[in-house]
């Protein structure tokens, strides 16, 4: 059975502190949204049984995003950080 990722263990951050931190972010809070859609369409994708390629292609695509996170929080005015897929 699929399960979502923990995002916030990765981080070694409560989830209320990046939640806070999104709040005064909105690159952060963009970027935190993101993450939660791939991470439920790669929730979805396992849980349909999707081919290898698009469940791979979308844990990419979920790992870019969360290296996007981990730059924008260790980087708050980094360019480019909120690029959407």
């Amino acid at each position: 059975m699929p399960v979502k990722h923990n995002l916030y263990e990765d981080l070694k951050l409560s989830k209320e502190e990046v939640a806070e931190r999104g709040k005064a972010d909105s690159k952060l809070a963009k970027l935190l949204e993101d993450y939660a859609l791939i991470d439920k369409e790669v929730i979805d994708a396992e849980s349909a049984t999707a081919n290898d390629d698009e469940i791979r292609k979308l844990k990419e695509k979920r790992l870019l995003t969360k290296d996007k996170i981990v730059q924008q929080l260790e980087y708050p005015g980094s360019r480019g950080a909120a690029k959407s897929f």
